[in-house]
């Protein structure tokens, strides 16, 4: 599909063209009929037009009726890339013909303009290609996957309602899917990308077309590879701006800045899956953390390309932070700054401004940075290192770093000052207090979009690290015996057909509908001190089926069993409200009283606590097959996820969409 956006009638031109890296409209004029409908960003007496030529990936974008422009879908071919740019004329000026632009106009034009800006600098890498490509680090090469050769891979913008269509071509070594992480995709999990849960992976040499459906999301979501350990080298950003004529509730930022976490490891990291898959014990920890895909200035070789963010006194900057980091919850902080939290996982919250951030893998934060410190030329580091409660776990222990520097004398030169930056003071390794006080202080900012004061169905499921026998105790985990994980005692087998398929054409044997609803035995969850018994769980592909526009409750219990830990939880297709969380074992009398069900914070990530459990509440008004699994990379590998799948409704704008015409085959 394709999308034609009307214009002034006063244009003369047969079409004309506007890409971003990932919009792809075609503006043509109007019938004289039309009423005069003008986008923000549009000039009519010249525009810009961008020759397409062939690539592996390519998006096109379709609206809605929004914004005071109207988008006609039309049958076509797709975007396939750029590879020049000209200038056409389109008829007279038409600043005599309208009114001068209102306050929000303006607003919207400013807008536009920083998608603009952000557009000419990705305009020349907008190549969507799975590929593998040469990168240094650490004073060693090696080749990892990437999208178009960057790491980390480009940042996609989007307006909130925007529907995408990305065209994957797999030229690397590897299966790969992609996942677009927060994006609920409305009736579309055909899209959602989770290898042998929604689809079949995307072979070498193969393709896929992927149609991603905004709805409800604003600010900042990613997209990632989601089949193996592909991850840790192919994600990127998504900026979600608001539709044009509203605003944020929060103020009007001079920049936005994609501040994306990783991992780095001096090894293949498909090496890294292979070796602790087969030895049966945990993987090798990373050799360092990475700020937009810099090791920064703690680590060897890495000084002179240490991520720099340029500043002007005065000015206020948006951060939208990633997690992308494969098995790690990080602490992060700016020395000197303080950090306004105004959003999470694509939703807006209350202001709340710390010295510090938490993030898990697979959550998001947009931070405002206020240049607030007045001597030119200072200069101030930004680092992040782990946050890891677990006794006795091994983790990576280093801490990445960038460096905050304002101008020199009020512009654009910056001071060439070899003093060292400060160093942000950041709260200890297995500080629980300090990342729950701040992971408890988050609030949303929107009306509740459902009401939370009862629920129909009740989840409760322990999630647990776990073990399983080896013969002769010849593995690498505890007692040797090879490590695994589970929900309420299962521990996740994949299928050889992904699961949607199987659900919708009826293919008997590929799962079983019987997850159960809670744990097989209750016990002291917490304690230290459990039966042997406990530590093995049962391999299955159980999946849980809820019926349409339920309300679910799902508390998650942490377990004491081989390790406590803390898991970040992600649910695909839905957002959720965290309406409690706590420490020891949830009491489901007392506990749900301190339920906030007022402004709990809307994330589709929760981080249950070390040996402590998490509420969150959804409505299931999105008819599909849904993966829910632990964002710690290792945890999934061994088997912490399960999948929802929740039953088309009544109306056909509550039932499932049909499948894409070519699926890739297992």
């Amino acid at each position: 599909m394709a999308s034609t956006i009307v214009l002034p009638s006063d244009a003369t031109a047969a079409t004309v063209a506007v890409y971003s890296p990932l919009f792809y409209r075609r503006w043509s004029p109007p019938k004289s009929s039309e009423n005069h409908l003008r986008h923000p960003s549009y000039n009519a007496s010249a525009a810009t037009v961008l020759h397409a030529a062939s690539t592996e990936w390519w998006l096109t974008v379709y609206h809605r009726v929004t914004g005071g422009y109207q988008i006609h879908e039309e049958e076509g071919c797709g975007f396939h890339g750029y590879t020049s740019v000209t200038t056409m004329s389109t008829g007279p000026s038409s600043r005599s013909r309208h009114p001068p632009l209102s306050r929000q106009e303006k607003r919207d034009k400013r807008l536009d303009a920083i998608i603009a800006k952000q557009v000419a600098k990705a305009l020349s890498d907008v190549y969507e290609n799975v590929k593998e490509a040469s990168y240094t680090r650490l004073c060693e090469t090696k080749s990892i996957l990437t999208v178009n050769g960057q790491f980390p891979g480009p940042t996609l913008y989007v307006r909130k309602e925007d529907t995408i269509y990305v065209k994957v071509h797999n030229n690397g070594r590897y299966n790969i899917t992609i996942h677009w992480h927060g994006v609920k995709q409305p009736r579309n999990p055909w899209s959602d990308g989770p290898e042998y849960i929604t689809q079949c992976p995307i072979q070498p040499g193969d393709s896929f077309n992927y149609k991603v459906i905004f709805s409800m999301e604003v600010g900042t979501l990613w997209w990632h590879a989601h089949s193996d350990w592909s991850r840790a080298t192919v994600h990127g950003a998504i900026v979600v701006h608001p539709q044009p004529g509203t605003y944020s509730p929060f103020p009007e930022p001079y920049e936005e800045v994609p501040i994306i976490f990783g991992e780095w490891w001096k090894k293949d990291v498909m090496e890294v899956l292979q070796e602790f898959v087969e030895s049966g014990g945990a993987p090798r920890d990373s050799d360092a953390y990475t700020i937009n895909g810099q090791p920064g200035d703690f680590y060897p070789c890495s000084s002179q390309a240490t991520f720099k963010l340029n500043v002007e006194y005065g000015k206020r900057y948006v951060l939208r932070m990633v997690n992308a980091a494969m098995n790690e919850i990080l602490f992060f902080a700016i020395a000197n700054h303080s950090l306004t939290v105004v959003g999470a996982d694509g939703s807006y919250t209350k202001q709340l401004t710390k010295e510090y951030v938490v993030i898990s893998p697979g959550q998001t934060l947009d931070c405002m940075l206020e240049a607030n410190q007045v001597r030119p030329g200072s200069r101030y580091y930004m680092a992040a290192r782990a946050y890891s409660s677990a006794t006795g776990v091994s983790f990576d222990n280093t801490t990445t770093t960038g460096i905050l520097q304002y101008d020199s004398r009020g512009d654009s030169i910056l001071t060439t000052t070899t003093t060292s930056p400060i160093l942000p003071s950041l709260p200890y390794y297995n500080d629980t207090t300090a990342a729950f006080d701040f992971l408890g202080g988050l609030r949303s900012f929107e009306p509740l979009k459902f009401p939370l004061s009862a629920y129909d169905t009740r989840i409760y499921s322990t999630v647990s690290v776990n073990t399983f026998p080896c013969k002769n105790n010849s593995c690498a985990g505890p007692n040797g015996t090879r490590l695994a994980a589970s929900m309420n005692n299962i521990s996740f087998e994949f299928p050889l057909v992904d699961i949607l398929e199987a659900y919708y054409y009826h293919i008997n044997g590929v799962f079983s509908t019987r997850f159960p609803s809670v744990p097989p035995l209750y016990y002291n969850f917490t304690d230290t001190n459990l039966p042997a018994i406990l530590l093995t769980p049962k391999r299955a592909t159980k999946v849980k089926v809820i019926e349409y526009n339920t309300t679910v409750e799902v508390v998650f219990q942490g377990t004491a069993l081989v390790a406590g830990l803390d898991h970040p939880m992600h649910l695909h297709g839905f957002n959720f409200y965290v309406v409690g969380w706590g420490f020891g074992n949830f009491d489901e009398k007392k506990d749900p009283l301190n339920y906030n069900l007022v402004d709990p914070p809307f994330r589709n990530t929760v981080l249950v606590p070390i040996n402590g459990w998490a509420a969150i509440r959804f409505k299931a008004h999105n008819p599909g097959v849904w993966f829910l699994h632990c964002h710690i990379e290792r945890h999934l590998t061994w088997g912490m996820e399960t999948v929802f799948i929740v039953k088309n409704g009544k109306q056909t704008q509550e039932s499932m969409l049909p499948p894409p015409v070519h699926m890739p085959r297992c």
